[in-house]
């Protein structure tokens, strides 16, 4: 009589090294053998045979090399995305079972700006919804491969075309004048787009993809000014805000991100010209991650337009 389940094959039987997996997806991760065997605290030769062996198990290749970097493979890929799914969840398991949390914690990336204005005013909402859900805040000032990140979600602006994950539509632009009552009251209401170039202009880097400056935004209104008067200029655009704020000026105000501090009287729209931007804020979920009812929950309340 046969053993219940001899005519099955055991998972040591179908996948012969869990070993060289984890090395795999740490090079594939990383993208450079050198990086993964640091990571990972072997030599690059080790690495290199653990794939090697993968390789010649599945009898297909699973990198481009090339001269001076390597490229996954569409085999590579597909074998990636599962493996990087599948360590995903053990981690989060080992994670939560060693540490005794019973709240479950997701990584939430996005930009700076976001996170201020956007997302800390709406916690609470957060907390009242989902009393289990633990947030982590990774913010970011670029646009990061998320394939190097321990990122769960990702609020970015831009075309929602990226390959390192999966993107959909969270909400669109609009960006127009503001300024502080303060200012206002001292200098009164601009009347014109000519007039708004001759005052006192707040100026932020543009640091993600699809931001503007201030020339850009002239141009797209229909506007081209032979010079602009720059009373301040900042790398970060939440510096640029509550310098407008403090009444320094006109600074851009980008609607999703303003739109609080004008309903609570904080900042003043200035109505001579406003552009609906072709660019749009995306939620992001890279590539290995499962769509749980925690990452689920979390995106619903991201589409969320009020403030707890």
């Amino acid at each position: 009589m046969k053993p219940p389940n001899a005519g099955t094959k055991g998972y040591r039987r179908v996948i012969p090294s869990m070993t060289a997996l984890v090395e795999f997806e740490s090079v594939a991760r990383l993208g450079s053998f050198t990086v993964a065997a640091n990571e990972l605290g072997v030599t690059q030769a080790a690495v290199s045979r653990q794939v090697k062996f993968i390789e010649d198990t599945l009898g297909v290749r699973l990198f481009h090399r090339l001269h001076r970097s390597i490229a996954l493979t569409e085999e590579g890929e597909a074998l990636y995305l599962v493996v990087a799914e599948s360590m995903q969840k053990i981690a989060g398991v080992f994670d939560r079972l060693s540490s005794g949390l019973v709240q479950q914690e997701l990584v939430l990336a996005a930009t700076s700006a976001f996170s201020h204005f956007r997302l800390l005013p709406r916690l609470t909402s957060l907390k009242d919804a989902h009393p289990n859900l633990q947030l982590r805040l990774s913010t970011q000032m670029f646009t990061a491969d998320l394939r190097h990140k321990e990122i769960d979600v990702a609020v970015r602006f831009g075309n929602g075309r990226w390959s390192d994950g999966t993107a959909s539509l969270l909400f669109d632009e609009e960006v127009f004048p503001v300024c502080s009552p303060k200012w206002l009251a001292s200098y009164g209401m601009p009347e014109s787009l000519e007039d708004v170039a001759n005052v006192a202009l707040i100026e932020s880097d543009s640091t993600s993809e699809g931001w503007m400056g201030w020339e850009e935004w002239f141009n797209a209104v229909g506007l081209r000014p032979l010079r602009l008067n720059f009373a301040l200029r900042c790398s970060l655009y939440t510096d640029a805000i509550l310098a407008a704020r403090y009444g320094q000026g006109v600074a851009l105000g980008w609607g999703r991100l303003v739109h609080d501090l004008i309903d609570a009287g904080e900042l003043v729209r200035l109505p001579v010209a406003s552009l609906k931007t072709n660019d749009a804020y995306f939620i992001v979920v890279p590539h290995g991650r499962t769509m749980t009812p925690a990452i689920d929950s979390l995106i619903e309340w991201l589409r969320q337009d009020t403030l707890a």
